[in-house]
């Protein structure tokens, strides 16, 4: 029982003052992809949490079997004990449809978004062959369109597009930079996170720490794509090129865009080099802030361990105390009793 209520509390500790915590953190605009690995820890941890909670509430009526008796050197009568809780059957129910519920909902929205965005990408994949200009030079289709946009769409080997407003209104240095700033999205995988991202919010939409968390992660990947892009080329370069990039068109990465050329077709989740921070992101790349110390960094790291591995060892601490007990009774006495 005490299990499961360390697991329940330790999820809303982490949607409230945890969340908030990370919100405020300073570190995460020197160390993004650090930030966004939290804000997954985050989130997946309180998910799990809330999972494994559940689970804590099953395990004195679930059988265990001898294996792992005797993995843990005790009884069976000694491991449900340590997990025994007054609820009865009643709330061992109530437990495992929490599990169920938690995990299975997580589960269904992930698989739902990925499908929804391979097929997406299909068809825009297709509308690109029809409307666009592979272009081997840059490495990019060309769409024909009066205003300056840049994306790309998910996967390694997915197109980055360019509209000829872009080409035509930025020099070749600047045009690198963008495109070093679409690859970087695509080699970081970044339309993964934020889809699991958006997934969990769109599982739980009642949850602010949820969908606060799809928020950042969302900026986040776009600061480090920023940066991708200024360790090639400078930064007052890569400044130059998202201010020309700033025109409502170039949305960052919002599910659904409409994209030029394609008469209507929406788009997958496409990440831009532009969009609606493009502000605030010149201003950090102009200030060149410090990147994150070695010793606080590694810091981070070790928190996040923590923070992932925590739910695990509340629920199998009561069991993992017991290795190397030998107080049980007899096995005649446990199958006579």
């Amino acid at each position: 029982m005490i299990a499961a209520i360390s697991l329940l509390a330790y999820a809303g500790l982490l949607l409230t003052a945890g969340a908030a915590m990370l919100a405020r953190a300073r570190w995460a605009e020197r160390a993004p992809r650090l930030a966004i690995a939290a804000w997954l820890a985050l989130n997946g941890s309180a998910a799990g949490s809330v999972a494994l909670g559940g689970v804590a509430l099953v395990v004195p009526t679930a059988r265990v079997s001898c294996h792992l008796a005797h993995l843990l050197a005790t009884c069976v009568l000694t491991v449900r004990a340590r997990y025994a809780h007054p609820g009865g059957a009643a709330l061992t129910v109530a437990g495992a449809l929490l599990a169920l519920a938690v995990a299975g909902r997580v589960m269904w929205c992930t698989a739902r978004a990925l499908a929804h965005a391979r097929r997406a990408g299909l068809r825009h994949c297709r509308r690109l062959r029809v409307v666009g200009r592979a272009d081997p030079r840059l490495g990019a289709v060309i769409v024909d369109y009066g205003e300056p946009a840049a994306y790309c769409l998910p996967g390694a080997r997915r197109p980055i597009v360019l509209t000829t407003a872009v080409i035509e209104a930025l020099d070749e240095a600047q045009l690198a930079a963008v495109l070093a700033h679409e690859r970087a999205h695509q080699q970081g995988r970044h339309h993964l996170l934020v889809l699991i991202a958006g997934a969990l919010a769109a599982a739980f939409p009642h949850v602010a720490a949820f969908r606060h968390g799809q928020e950042q992660i969302t900026r986040l990947v776009e600061l480090h794509a920023d940066d991708v892009a200024a360790r090639a080329l400078p930064r007052l370069t890569v400044a130059e090129a998202l201010l020309a990039l700033s025109a409502p068109v170039a949305s960052g990465p919002v599910p659904g865009t409409r994209v030029p050329g394609t008469r209507g077709v929406a788009a997958p989740l496409v990440l831009g080099a532009g969009g609606s921070a493009t502000e605030t992101r010149i201003r950090r790349l102009l200030g060149a802030p410090a990147p994150l110390g070695r010793a606080r960094a590694i810091a981070v790291m070790a928190a996040l361990a923590v923070l992932t591995a925590f739910p695990f060892l509340v629920l199998t601490g009561p069991a993992l105390t017991l290795i190397g007990a030998h107080y049980c009774p007899p096995t005649e006495a446990v199958i006579l009793g």
